[in-house]
């Protein structure tokens, strides 16, 4: 594995992003923006950007758009809910309803696959992430992060109700607010654990995996990832990078 380690990859880069997502919910715009940014810098680790085919599967709001066109790729933003393509405008970006699962792209047609909390909110994980592998070049890069159902924020919303289970997770948050969480568990939310994206990207026969870490901390925290049981809790969100082969 490459470490992907160098300048703004420690511990400031954690601090400014858990203060960003700390601020999700009063200040969106500041928090999608922090973490494209983060996302841009963390393909850019791997692969160059300037005139690469980025397809984001699961698409976040238009800052990843601005962020990705900005560093001067070519943006195609992926979702099956035509809604949440609605913010993506910024200029060289394109936008397809589809879903990751079977998505309407030729094999090997893009430079970066790229997805960020999509795994946790689909039934087969798996299939989505060999749908990304299969629609990237050879020597194109895969980018897969997402919120793992064991961490603090595994029930998003929901959180920390989940640890008592899914189910009641979602009696106690309507019974506290009033009305129902949009992420709810074996609805559009399911239990994917760190053990599972490592399991699948470890056994991918079309890709190698060059670097699996926790998303939000320095890259010296990736020997976590060898403790089982405590990286479920531990790791927040876990990224996985891919080399097609």
């Amino acid at each position: 594995m490459t470490s992907g380690d160098g300048d703004g990859d420690g511990l400031r880069r954690s601090v400014a992003l858990l203060r960003a997502f700390a601020v999700e919910q009063s200040e969106p715009a500041r928090f999608y923006g922090a973490l494209a940014s983060d996302s841009v810098r963390t393909v850019l680790r791997y692969a160059p950007l300037a005139g690469a085919v980025v397809l984001d599967v699961g698409a976040g709001p238009g800052e990843f758009a601005r962020a990705f066109v900005g560093a001067g790729a070519r943006y195609v933003a992926v979702d099956a809910d035509p809604d949440a393509l609605s913010p993506v405008a910024a200029p060289g970006a394109h936008a397809l309803v589809a879903r990751g699962e079977r998505l309407p792209v030729r094999t090997g047609g893009v430079d970066v696959a790229f997805s960020s909390n999509v795994f946790e909110h689909v039934r087969r994980p798996a299939a989505l992430g060999d749908e990304l592998v299969r629609v990237t070049r050879p020597g194109g890069l895969v980018v897969v992060s997402y919120t793992n159902w064991l961490s603090p924020w595994g029930g998003h919303e929901t959180s920390p109700f989940h640890y008592l289970g899914g189910r009641r997770a979602i009696r106690l948050y309507r019974r506290r607010y009033g009305h129902l969480p949009k992420n709810r568990v074996g609805e559009n939310l399911f239990r994917v654990s760190v053990a599972d994206g490592l399991t699948w990207a470890r056994r991918q026969p079309q890709a190698r995996l060059l670097d699996a870490r926790p998303r939000y901390y320095p890259g010296w925290a990736r020997p976590l990832l060898a403790v089982p049981g405590l990286r479920e809790v531990a790791t927040w969100n876990l990224l996985l990078v891919l080399r097609r082969a």
